[in-house]
């Protein structure tokens, strides 16, 4: 593929066309400056329509272009004045070119090690990598090719970041963990905090040292004052492609399947497995040791607390109550369908032996 051309002004629809592919319906020479929404979206801005509920705005927008599906086209084209970008998934293609914008405008960080940062000389940083100022990187870390290490981070001891990989200012990453290729760990995030393991004797804890580690796939994002802890003898495993969203909460020895997402404030407790393709809403609470197979989605706000082996969509919200009374009720709501059909059929007994009479 050529490099794409654009100008001081803007970026031609011919050469999105180029790099990501789909139909165009209008000017190939159409320069358009930046995305924006579509009640707001003016001369010189492109836009998109993933919500076929919004037809009607779409069709009256003032961009200058829009992305769309071959379903809603027809309809908008109808009264819409600007070129069009027809494509199966408009709102990926909104994604590729708003991260392709970004790259234009964006400058990456110079290579090198800032004189304030603390780098033990037993550490590997790549010549390409950036390390900011007020860093610490242990003995024996590696940190891989066009890696940035923001201000304020921390690297423990035989740490791995992958080539690629981005950690905004003040992250910890403690000792021997490792992340791929393409990651991205926002402010705050801390990866490798002991896991909670306890054991008891005569009502003291004592503490189970966690030895494990926290290992992560390529192109996973972590949110913003995110923690995953270490396993306490294996390790706790993010694969390939996870999204986990800000104040976000793993326990150790939990493993999270390639390209799950989850929202703020979810928390996994230790050792749950979760499939692959798995989705969890704002909230949603996994309760330790439980198996999550591949393609389940978790409402918000709802707790998990057995394990669900067939995909779909699950909801789980239910009043706080005594444990023993909580117990009863739920069972006796999980029983209400069989219920049901016992009364239906008890009705039609009895309505059948009073029309004997």
């Amino acid at each position: 593929m050529t490099d794409i051309r654009h100008s001081n002004t803007g970026i031609r629809l011919a050469d999105l066309i180029e790099r990501f592919g789909g139909q165009l319906v209008g000017d190939p020479g159409l320069e358009v400056t930046a995305i924006a929404p579509l009640d707001s979206a003016g001369a010189g801005q492109i836009s998109f329509l993933s919500n076929s509920k919004l037809r009607a705005l779409a069709a009256q927008s003032g961009a200058a272009a829009l992305i769309l599906s071959p379903l809603d086209d027809p309809s908008v084209a109808a009264t819409y004045e600007g070129a069009r970008i027809v494509t199966t998934n408009p709102y990926a293609y909104f994604a590729r070119t708003a991260q392709y914008f970004e790259s234009l405008a964006s400058t990456a960080p110079s290579p090198g090690i800032h004189p304030s940062a603390a780098v033990s000389p037993e550490a590997m940083v790549d010549p390409s990598a950036h390390v900011g100022p007020h860093v610490t990187i242990e003995a024996g870390a590696v940190i891989g090719a066009h890696a940035v290490i923001g201000a304020g981070c921390f690297v423990g001891a035989e740490a791995r970041i992958g080539a690629g990989t981005r950690l905004f200012a003040n992250v910890t990453f403690h000792a021997r963990c490792a992340i791929g290729a393409r990651g991205i760990i926002h402010s705050g995030a801390v990866i490798g905090t002991d896991g909670f393991g306890f054991a008891v004797e005569a009502g003291v804890y004592i503490k189970i040292p966690q030895t494990g580690r926290v290992v992560i796939g390529d192109d996973v994002d972590i949110g913003a004052n995110t923690t995953i802890d270490r396993g306490a003898l294996a390790d706790t495993v993010i694969e390939d492609g996870v999204k986990l969203d800000n104040q976000i909460q793993i326990g150790h020895n939990c493993r999270i399947g390639a390209h799950t997402a989850m929202a703020g404030c979810v928390g996994v407790a230790g050792s749950a497995t979760i499939g692959r393709h798995c989705t969890f809403g704002g909230a949603a609470m996994v309760l330790g040791h439980l198996e999550i197979a591949d393609n389940v989605h978790i409402s918000s706000g709802s707790m998990v607390s057995r394990s669900v082996l067939e995909p779909g969509q699950y909801t789980g919200f239910y009043p706080l109550a005594k444990n023993a009374e909580w117990e009863r009720s739920a069972a006796i709501v999980r029983n209400l369908g069989s219920m049901r059909e016992k009364i239906r059929t008890l009705e039609k007994t009895i309505k059948t032996l009073t029309e004997q009479q």
